[in-house]
């Protein structure tokens, strides 16, 4: 096992549970209204986007690097009743899942242990993965917490939307920018302390 797995797999197994279980809000914001099609959820942790599009008549190919998280995400989803999903390990800096996707998610996919621009190759990736007429949706956070003095992660940079679409490199006149946000909202810190946190928004669509 590869020094970035194991860091993962240290992360789940760390817990019983690390995530809510719910849908991250920017993606129910944005996705809400499209029609369900196909979906690629990346970095999909415990299951809580894929099962939330499954529940909505998505077919979604959900894919992380650990498998303690895709095993906790696959019985989340069984003890929901919910179908549809397939569940892929990758490393996404090496393999990628086949196929050609409706929408493509990548909610907060940072990683501490990201080298040599792995999460950029990703995200061009999953560019390539986005179907004509397909929405490619990238969230991520634009700092620490208001209220975290020690971050524990010094030296991570936050990309803006800016930067993500850079790094993207999409082909001229094959895409749309839709959006390109600053989102801040209350985030109190795990003793109550008051706060916030700001994430950015990225949604591009590929030309018919």
């Amino acid at each position: 096992m590869d020094s970035t797995q194991q860091f993962w797999e240290d992360f789940y197994g760390d817990k019983d549970q690390v995530w809510s279980g719910k849908a991250n809000p920017l993606l129910v914001r944005e996705v809400a209204d499209l029609p369900p099609g196909t979906a690629l959820d990346l970095g999909c942790g415990e299951g809580g986007d894929a099962i939330w599009l499954a529940q909505r008549g998505w077919r979604v190919t959900a894919v992380d690097i650990s498998d303690t998280a895709l095993k906790r995400a696959a019985a989340h989803a069984a003890e929901a009743g919910v179908e549809g999903i397939t569940w892929e390990r990758h490393d996404l800096a090496v393999s990628f899942p086949e196929g050609r996707f409706d929408l493509v998610s990548a909610q907060f996919f940072h990683s501490p242990v990201d080298e040599n621009g792995g999460r950029d190759k990703a995200l061009r990736r999953a560019a390539e993965a986005t179907a004509p007429g397909g929405t490619l949706l990238v969230a991520g956070h634009a700092g620490w917490p208001t209220w975290m003095e020690n971050p524990p992660h010094k030296d991570v940079h936050f990309p803006t939307p800016a930067e993500v679409l850079e790094a993207l490199a999409l082909g001229d006149g094959e895409w749309t920018v839709e959006l390109q946000d600053l989102i801040t909202h209350d985030h109190p810190g795990p003793e109550g302390q008051p706060g916030t946190r700001s994430d950015n928004l990225l949604r591009v669509r590929r030309s018919v």
